[in-house]
């Protein structure tokens, strides 16, 4: 494990390694504390887009750990633009020891990752959000016996979230369906990709656009903001389109009586999930939050000392 780009880059039995291991860190730091097994290194953020839960799990992740973080801002560095990105990767090669970046664009995170020799992890980006899906399962398997046979409902956007959390499912053994509007679903180049992960591993895989059947007999329900940043052109259409998307308790219903519920935050309540779902008996969004530090360490800690 050289980056921290994509889930697919990975097989099944190497991202169960990984959630054992945020586990076991888990674990430690509610005990006895974890070891600073990462004191002297250093690991660089660069943000184009800001962000509450990546910006502190990594940054208490390496404290944590016993390492340091330096925080770049969008303006600061200018990603791409005062400089460019094969000039950044090779300048922070020598200075620190791991690149974490969250950016508009995937083919930056992938030029970063070309152009230096140290270990790079993707924040976020327009494509995909792989620590996210990470941080995902291991709150599914706090809660759940196994993962293996268990059903994943997403209501929204095909985007990034849905991406990587489309493509985890597959590869942990997990039914996935995503009910969007006509026009919204995953890219056509995902899906062929969650096709042929599902087929490997005989779950399924169901795109559709009725959300009321698309919950039904579900183990967990998933949602994400309609508007990402950098579409708020789009709100006021998309607000109208998703509406009978909203994951509300009439929509909760409708799946398992104990249903999980999750959302990646930060949530507009009211649009894609009410204040009554999100703070209900089914919701697990807090815990899915704080998950995204002790995974951070996992990948931290396989990248840095593995």
């Amino acid at each position: 494990m050289c980056n921290f780009l994509a889930i697919d880059d990975f097989s099944s039995n190497e991202l169960e390694s990984l959630l054992k291991l945020a586990s076991k860190l888990k674990q430690e730091h509610f005990s006895t504390g974890n070891k600073p097994v990462l004191l002297g290194k250093t690991l660089a953020i660069i943000f184009q887009k800001p962000s509450l839960r990546t910006r502190v799990s990594f940054e208490m992740a390496m404290y944590h750990l016993g390492g340091k973080s330096i925080y770049m801002a969008p303006q600061e560095i200018e990603l791409g633009k005062r400089e460019s990105v094969p000039d950044i990767a090779r300048v922070l090669d020598g200075y620190v020891d791991a690149i974490m970046a969250r950016v508009f664009q995937y083919e930056q995170i992938l030029e970063l990752a070309k152009h230096t020799s140290i270990p790079v992890i993707n924040g976020l980006s327009n494509y995909n959000h792989p620590c996210q899906a990470l941080g995902d399962m291991l709150t599914i398997m706090e809660l759940r016996e196994k993962l293996q046979e268990l059903r994943l409902t997403f209501v929204g956007d095909g985007n990034n979230v849905a991406t990587s959390l489309s493509l985890i499912c597959a590869l942990m053994g997990i039914h996935f369906t995503i009910a969007s509007p006509k026009g919204y679903e995953l890219k056509d180049d995902v899906v062929k990709r969650v096709k042929n992960l599902s087929s490997k591993g005989k779950v399924d895989f169901v795109q559709m656009t009725d959300p009321i059947a698309a919950v039904s007999n579900a183990d967990i329900i998933y949602t994400d903001a309609w508007t990402s940043m950098g579409q708020e052109q789009e709100t006021k259409h998309r607000q109208q389109l998703f509406q009978r998307y909203q994951v509300n308790q009439d929509l909760v219903s409708k799946a398992k009586s104990n249903v999980i519920v999750m959302h990646d935050l930060p949530a507009k309540r009211g649009e894609e999930i009410t204040s009554e779902v999100a703070d209900g008996p089914n919701s697990v969004i807090f815990q899915q939050a704080h998950n995204r530090m002790h995974s951070a360490k996992a990948i931290l800690y396989t990248l840095l000392i593995d």
